[in-house]
């Protein structure tokens, strides 16, 4: 059976949902039309989110990204669209989607939107040392 472009974001249960974790996703052959010109317009999605109580399902997600593919839309607008929902769909912690938009009359574009939960905040970043191998001579 072949498969069809969807606006329908599937979600499955967060399997830990008691800890912040990253997942991170690369959407490379994302495709719309421009909406002056009708010429396609292509981007690399990059995907960052810390699931609350729902992850994304991958299969409805690419059927999502695909059903923009005839579709026209500015690059800010389509960025925020499809970050809106994915928010309603997974309501997660946190979500960063960025959008590296390939070259169109020499101009390259990068749209960058985030969501983040009321009350959430994330935990300190955890700095750890260089790690420098020890040599094997002895001297």
């Amino acid at each position: 059976m072949a498969l069809q472009p969807s606006k329908t974001l599937e979600t499955f249960p967060n399997p830990k949902p008691e800890r912040d974790f990253l997942i991170h996703m690369e959407i490379p052959e994302f495709t719309c039309l421009c909406p002056k010109t009708g010429q396609p317009d292509f981007a690399h999605f990059t995907l960052d989110y810390i699931a609350d109580q729902a992850c994304v399902e991958l299969k409805s997600l690419k059927l999502y990204m695909w059903s923009y593919r005839d579709e026209g839309a500015f690059h800010e607008a389509v960025t925020n669209r499809i970050l809106d929902d994915l928010v309603a769909a997974t309501q997660p912690r946190f979500m960063r989607l960025t959008a590296r938009w390939y070259v169109r009359g020499g101009v390259f574009t990068n749209v960058v939107a985030e969501h983040r939960k009321p009350g959430w905040t994330p935990a300190p970043v955890v700095e750890l040392p260089a790690f420098e191998p020890q040599s094997n001579t002895r001297g």
